[in-house]
């Protein structure tokens, strides 16, 4: 988590997943136990091993271990595929809306764009944002769009291309969301060994205790 941990008791739901506050961090465990007191809070435990801060939780899933990010990535794909995201902020305060160079390639094949297999090193002049200014509505990669800010994102680089819809197949919103599209519920089951239902409710829990009245923890 970024913040201090006694903001932990202002969550509705608490994620612990590569930590163990009940035997680690006694004293951060104790803003659990009063978020759950007076809030009702929901704790949510992602570990390999049975812990003693799993022992107290709502929700226990053993994953196996070294599978973490492909849970992590589980969770990044349910909330894009569900719409579970601060649209505004993230139109305005990421690079979500920045459009990235034409020939830059995701690493669907394990490697990004600008490899050199004899040199074993890359290339990355495609590795940086396209030039250009705002491109909104000017290229549309299908499903719903997100909500349109009254102005360019306010920490914007000079002169690098933008879609505030985030529509275009190249900003770096559509390359997030395609990237993450392989980490379905199935996949999870599948690599990290957590039944897909038991999945779903702890993806399902964080996203719907997340927006301006109810918010979610996650520790790590």
């Amino acid at each position: 988590m970024t913040n201090h941990w006694i903001d932990i008791r202002n969550a509705d739901v608490i994620l612990v997943m590569g930590s163990n506050p009940a035997e680690n961090h006694p004293i951060s465990m104790k803003w659990v136990k009063e978020a759950r007191e007076k809030r009702g809070a929901k704790l949510i435990v992602v570990d390999p091993r049975f812990t003693r801060t799993a022992s107290t939780a709502d929700l226990f899933l053993q994953i196996r271990a070294g599978t973490d990010i492909a849970f992590l990535g589980g969770l990044i794909h349910y909330a894009i595929a569900n719409g579970r995201f601060a649209k505004e902020y993230l139109v305005n305060y990421t690079n979500a809306s920045f459009v990235v160079k034409e020939g830059f390639k995701l690493p669907e094949d394990g490697l990004y764009s600008g490899f050199d297999e004899a040199a074993k090193t890359y290339d990355k002049s495609t590795w940086n944002y396209q030039e250009g200014g705002d491109m909104s509505g000017k290229s549309q990669a299908g499903g719903d769009p997100a909500p349109v800010a009254a102005k360019a994102p306010s920490l914007l680089p000079a002169n690098v291309a933008y879609d505030l819809a985030l529509q275009h197949p190249r900003c770096v919103y559509q390359m997030v969301r395609r990237h993450y599209a392989r980490y379905t519920p199935e996949m999870v089951e599948d690599v990290c060994g957590v039944p897909r239902q038991k999945f779903l409710a702890a993806a399902k829990a964080p996203c719907a205790n997340s927006g301006r009245e109810r918010t979610s923890a996650i520790c790590s």
